[in-house]
Formats: structure tokens, C-alpha cells, sequence
């Protein structure tokens, strides 16, 4: 019985390596020198996913089992309601959340605290801002701000008032909210170049990006129930694999 099983299992398996082979050898040298990093089956039968090396980070692309056609988008489960591309990302770009330096970052509390996100976050990003207004509206949590300001560079001051304000949260909020910068200390030193080397370390090219607790990062601001939500399922994960 065993030895019966075991046979389609090595033709899927063969079938699998043959595919991927293929696949490589008609892409590579055709992604304008992107680099294929993986080839696997994706949920849809016959339909190939290839993970390529970007220069912020992991790309999915998809493809047939030839490699003959390849397109680039979004791949969702409509019954569902799943968008499977965006999952894949967020695993295949986690950052282990443990391994932040949170000791950088402006901490900003409400009710309980007990769900936790870390943000890079631009305090003149217009996306940023507008995620702002959405924090607002999500209760019983605990933001990690990295002050990123690498959209308006010459305004970095701005980042550097808050890191030595005396009440760090509320000159963020300030500053971020409510577009009121704190003044500048005099002699203030702040970690904002650290900042922003840890921010490249890790290929964060846009804000906000937001790191969950399980590690998965998103790029954009979500709505306010899809976050709570995201932080919940987060929270649960990150509670289950502790044990």
C-alpha cells in the first residue's frame, strides 16, 4: 500500500522539479535582470508562482508551466474574499518583530495596549497622514513609530524635535496629525540617521509600512477594520507560536 502511494507522489514531485527547471531557463535573462529566486505551484492548477529578487525586496510574478506566458498582479480567491498574492508577501518580507530596535521608535499607547504594530512613517507623507486619522479609530493598541523621513529630507529637524521633546507621543501626533512640529531643542541629538539605515537594512521603500506582531509587514495604511482585524488574527499567531 505504502509503495503504491508513494508512486504518484514521486511523479508529482518530478513533474514539479521538471516544471521548475523550465520555467527558469525561459525567464532567466528576460526580467531585466532580476533574479529568479524560487518557482512553485501556486493554488491555481497549472499556474506557476516565481518569486524575483526586487530592489525592495520579493516579487511575485506568475506564469504557466512553460514559462511561455508570465503576468504581474494580484492573484485572489474570490470565494474567499483572500487576496493570496498579498498573504504570500507578507510572509516571504517578515521582519521577526522581536528583532526590532524598539528602543528607536516613539511609543505611542491607547486603552490596554494589547495589540502591538511597529510603523515606518513619514511625518510629510500624505498616505502616512491619512493612516494617521485611521489609528484614531483603532482602540486597545501599542504603535511603535519609526521616524522615517526620507520623503521630505530637509525636514528631518522635524523627526529630531519629537525624538527630544518631552512627551515624545504627543509631539508625534503633533507633528504627524495635526502637522504642528515641535520646536527644535537645542544641542538635541536623535537616532534619525539610525533610523533610517535600519529602515534601507530591511528595503522599506514606502510609507507607512506596518510590521505585525507576527513579523508580516504591510505596505499602506488599511481601513480601520481591516487593521483591527489584522491585529487580532496577528495578536493570536504570535500568541500560538510562543507556546
Amino acid at each position: 500500500m505504502f509503495r503504491t502511494l508513494a508512486i504518484p507522489v514521486l511523479f508529482a514531485a518530478a513533474a514539479a522539479a521538471a516544471n521548475e527547471r523550465e520555467i527558469r531557463q525561459a525567464l532567466e535573462g528576460k526580467l531585466g535582470g532580476a533574479k529568479v529566486e524560487a518557482v512553485q505551484a501556486s493554488p491555481v492548477p497549472g499556474i506557476f508562482e516565481v518569486r524575483v529578487a526586487g530592489r525592495d525586496g520579493p516579487q511575485i510574478l506568475y506564469t504557466d508551466a512553460q514559462g511561455a506566458h508570465v503576468f504581474d498582479g494580484n492573484l485572489y480567491d474570490l470565494r474567499a474574499g483572500r487576496n493570496l498574492t498579498e498573504e504570500r508577501l507578507r510572509k516571504l518580507t517578515a521582519i521577526p518583530f522581536g528583532s526590532l530596535p524598539l528602543e528607536l521608535a516613539v511609543k505611542v499607547q491607547r486603552g490596554n495596549g494589547r495589540r502591538v504594530l511597529a510603523v515606518f512613517s513619514d511625518p510629510y507623507c500624505p498616505a502616512c497622514q491619512q493612516f494617521e486619522r485611521t489609528l484614531i479609530e483603532v482602540g486597545d493598541i501599542t504603535i511603535y513609530y519609526f521616524m522615517y523621513p526620507v520623503i521630505r529630507p530637509e525636514l528631518a529637524d522635524h523627526s529630531r524635535a519629537v525624538w527630544c521633546a518631552p512627551d515624545r507621543a504627543k509631539a508625534w501626533l503633533d507633528l504627524a496629525l495635526r502637522g504642528r512640529p515641535t520646536p527644535l531643542a537645542p544641542g538635541c541629538e536623535a537616532p534619525i540617521e539610525r533610523i533610517v539605515e535600519l529602515g534601507r537594512s530591511l528595503r522599506i521603500g514606502s510609507t507607512p509600512t506596518l510590521i505585525l506582531a507576527t513579523g508580516e509587514r504591510i505596505r499602506g495604511g488599511p481601513p480601520a477594520a481591516q487593521l483591527r482585524s489584522l491585529l487580532d488574527e496577528a495578536a493570536k499567531e504570535a500568541a500560538r507560536s510562543k507556546k
